[in-house]
């Protein structure tokens, strides 16, 4: 596989310019493709962390959970849920402070040892070396968003009170402004209208996000997908989360496409176009890397991983379709 450099910010492997030019639907994830949260859901992962270990660990000295970390898990396709990778943080942090280990460096150990199941890889893995069995017991994760102690600590900081209010009918223990407010929208009407051109109203989304939380950062633009069609994963069970492609076929089913683009930028979402490309759908997958605190190392990771087509945001999109 040769993948050429057509423009900046567009890496393509010529094999696919054809099928390309078939594509009759397109799918797209939110966080990171849609939404830049390197400011909203990043920093809530740092200081949920940072909560939870100084009042149900007693560790005040925790690191900061930094974009090297966050990435190094979430390359490993298990951790398409921020409070799933908040919950290995946490509970490898405790693990360092008994081994009495370097907590960043532990981290990144951790990471490595990771894989595509996610928390259970990470708890296999610290359990072989440490009992933690009372953090665990503590934060009994996981759970549901309305009763898990974990979530709910990370839904207040991310929402804040107001909208956490309406989201969950309870109060929040915290009187900050969410960290949603953070969110940085990188679609536009203007981009939608061009992508309109070619696939019509076949325009859908599938996201790990609850539909609440993206219509508060996409606000009117949310009503230009095929939201019948679309699946907002937060508000499922957890079995349907990332990689389970389940969420992308019926998407894939419902607008009756032959030919789909689904457009990430994570492990999972390329895992989940995979596993549907398994059951003989044809997709090709979009790997966007703008938002990626190390874009170089994020299309190092795809190209390493056969992904054919890697963009440096979803503003490329019309260039790469030859729609302008």
């Amino acid at each position: 596989m040769t993948i050429t450099k057509k423009y900046d910010g567009i890496h393509i492997d010529d094999s696919i310019l054809e099928t390309l030019t078939k594509s009759d639907g397109i799918i797209f994830d939110c966080d990171g493709v849609l939404i830049d949260i390197t400011n909203s859901y990043d920093l809530t992962i740092n200081k949920t962390t940072q909560y939870v270990l100084e009042h149900f660990a007693n560790i005040t000295d925790g690191i900061t959970i930094d974009s090297k970390i966050i990435d190094c898990f979430k390359s490993t396709g298990g951790f398409n849920d921020e409070v799933d990778l908040t919950y290995a943080t946490i509970i490898s942090i405790v693990a360092a402070k008994k081994l009495k280990k370097d907590q960043y460096d532990f981290l990144l150990e951790v990471s490595k040892n990771s894989n595509s199941s996610g928390i259970l890889s990470v708890e296999k893995f610290l359990e072989s070396y440490v009992d933690i069995k009372e953090i665990k017991k503590k934060l009994s994760y996981p759970g549901t968003h309305h009763e898990n102690t974990l979530y709910k600590i990370f839904d207040q900081i991310f929402y804040g009170p107001e909208l956490y209010k309406k989201l969950f009918n309870y109060s929040s223990q915290f009187s900050e402004s969410g960290l949603i407010e953070n969110d940085m929208v990188i679609l536009t009407s203007q981009l939608l209208n061009i992508l309109k051109k070619k696939f019509s109203t076949k325009i859908s989304m599938v996201t790990g996000r609850g539909k609440e939380s993206v219509k508060y950062s996409l606000k009117n633009l949310l009503y230009e997908f095929d939201l019948k069609n679309s699946a907002f994963l937060e508000d499922e069970s957890r079995d349907l989360a990332k990689p389970n492609p389940k969420s992308l076929l019926c998407s894939i089913d419902g607008m009756n496409c032959n030919n789909v683009i689904y457009v990430g930028d994570s492990m999972e979402d390329f895992i989940m176009s995979k596993k549907a490309t398994e059951k003989n759908y044809n997709i090709i997958f979009c790997g966007i890397i703008g938002t990626s605190k190390d874009p170089q190392k994020k299309l190092e990771l795809f190209e390493q991983n056969g992904v054919k087509l890697v963009l440096d945001s979803i503003n490329l999109l019309p260039k790469v379709l030859n729609l302008e």
